[in-house]
């Protein structure tokens, strides 16, 4: 059941409320709290929140190249001289990258799915950045030799990086897996850095 708009006749707090419900992981207790806390805040503060809000969807893109979000196009990552063009890594979402990026262990470059493959919830492998990555490896980014499949070790994360690697099999690149160090079932976003340094340290081949 869809949740329904916000009525016309809605108080401004209860509106706000309502909105913040409707974000990812805020339920109807933690919206009432934000929305007071907005209430009671300075108005220069709930103005620099609505600014930021409306300049992030005006001005954030995706990368043309990695598919990360981006307030520049290519992004800072794929324009970096120094990172490293032999080697890839796809990962999951852009929360993923920041992840990574902490180990300061990978200095090569990255191409987000944003998602992975769930037959269940209706995704395949078309919803994916699957064909941009195609237009990567045989294009431009005809130098990769290894793509590193950094998705997350749960049933999708698994069913999607052997798609991936039946898929990049012809292209005669070496496919390999983040090591065990992750532990099964866990999101690279909640992963300490010397667990996710590890993992890529010690990566695998997908056989």
């Amino acid at each position: 059941m869809q949740d329904r708009p916000p009525s016309s006749s809605s108080s401004p707090i209860q509106r706000l409320i309502e909105a913040f419900n409707r974000l990812p992981g805020i339920g109807p207790k933690s919206a009432q709290r934000l929305a007071y806390y907005i209430l009671r805040a300075p108005a220069d503060e709930a103005r620099d929140l609505s600014a930021a809000l409306v300049e992030v969807k005006e001005r954030v893109v995706l990368c043309s190249r990695c598919q990360d979000i981006t307030d520049q196009d290519p992004c800072r990552i794929c324009t970096d001289a120094s990172r490293d063009p032999a080697v890839l890594c796809v990962i999951e979402e852009p929360l993923d990258l920041r992840a990574i990026e902490r180990t300061n262990s990978f200095h090569g470059r990255f191409h987000v799915l944003h998602g992975v493959i769930s037959p269940s919830d209706g995704i395949g492998p078309d919803d994916l950045k699957i064909a941009e990555l195609l237009v990567r490896l045989n294009g431009p980014d005809q130098e990769v030799r290894e793509v590193i499949v950094a998705t997350n070790p749960n049933l999708e994360g698994e069913a999607t990086a052997m798609y991936l690697a039946r898929l990049l099999g012809p292209l005669g690149i070496k496919v390999s897996r983040l090591a065990r160090g992750l532990p099964s079932g866990a999101d690279l976003e909640y992963a300490d850095d010397v667990t996710l340094g590890r993992a890529l340290e010690f990566r695998q081949s997908v056989e």
